[in-house]
């Protein structure tokens, strides 16, 4: 069989993730159910970063926000769940090429997850919202929607939790041959006007401030990413050398 992905293989994995879907919907409505009457105190912690009160534009925005805010949480927590399902699905693919220690990857994704999510809520969110806020002055005085603030916080987290998968993902990607470390070494130039875009589209606000919050770490996770694909090529090369002899 060759090292390539081939499309049966791809629709086999797609399948299985399929019937993977209905657990993590399940899971979804289960703890959406059991966070809502913790909305309140969720928007509570997520409003520590800014000094300004949130307020609701019309009668159901309130509601609707802790309904939205509940929904994400709920998905926060099902990501171990949703990472499991993933991995179960396309696992076989990269067991067939080699991959033994398996169920490391989902654990590694999960804290990678993780690891982004909790940076940004702790670190990048707060020093992003003070800079932000730094702008306005005697005229301009803020009046921050409370389902607008929300989908700010939610998206700036899940989209770190996201982007610190990256080096995870291009060891996978080194498993299957889809890259090496030439190949990402030499387009690094390409690589980080990819990433520039991501930061672009990835961050809640088009201000370069932000795009830089995220573009330099994921810049780190890229290189921290080739350092591993060179690990992963190097214990090819020496299993390879094994096999032949």
């Amino acid at each position: 069989m060759g090292m390539g992905i081939k499309r049966q293989e791809l629709f086999e994995s797609l399948g299985g993730l399929r019937k993977g879907l209905f657990h993590i919907i399940g899971a979804v409505v289960l703890l959406g159910v059991i966070l809502f009457p913790f909305a309140k105190e969720l928007l509570r912690h997520l409003h520590r970063s800014l000094q300004e009160d949130l307020v609701a534009y019309a009668i159901p925005e309130a509601f609707l926000s802790l309904l939205k805010l509940t929904l994400f949480a709920s998905l926060f927590l099902t990501i171990p769940v949703l990472f499991h399902h993933l991995w179960k699905a396309f696992s076989p693919l990269f067991r067939r090429r080699g991959l033994e220690s398996s169920f490391y990857v989902p654990l590694a994704a999960i804290l990678l997850f993780y690891g982004g999510a909790f940076f940004c809520y702790f670190v990048t969110l707060p020093f992003g919202i003070r800079f932000l806020m730094g702008y306005q002055s005697a005229t301009i005085k803020p009046m921050i929607s409370v389902a607008k603030y929300i989908s700010f916080c939610v998206g700036f987290i899940f989209a770190f939790g996201l982007v610190f998968e990256l080096p995870l993902i291009l060891a996978l990607l080194s498993y299957i041959r889809v890259v090496n470390a030439s190949f990402l070494t030499r387009n690094r130039r390409y690589a980080i006007l990819i990433m520039a875009i991501l930061s672009a589209v990835l961050t809640p606000t088009p201000d370069i401030f932000n795009m830089a919050l995220m573009g330099g770490p994921l810049y780190i996770l890229f290189e921290i990413g080739i350092l591993l694909v060179k690990i992963i090529e190097r214990k090819r090369s020496v299993n390879d050398a094994v096999s032949s002899s």
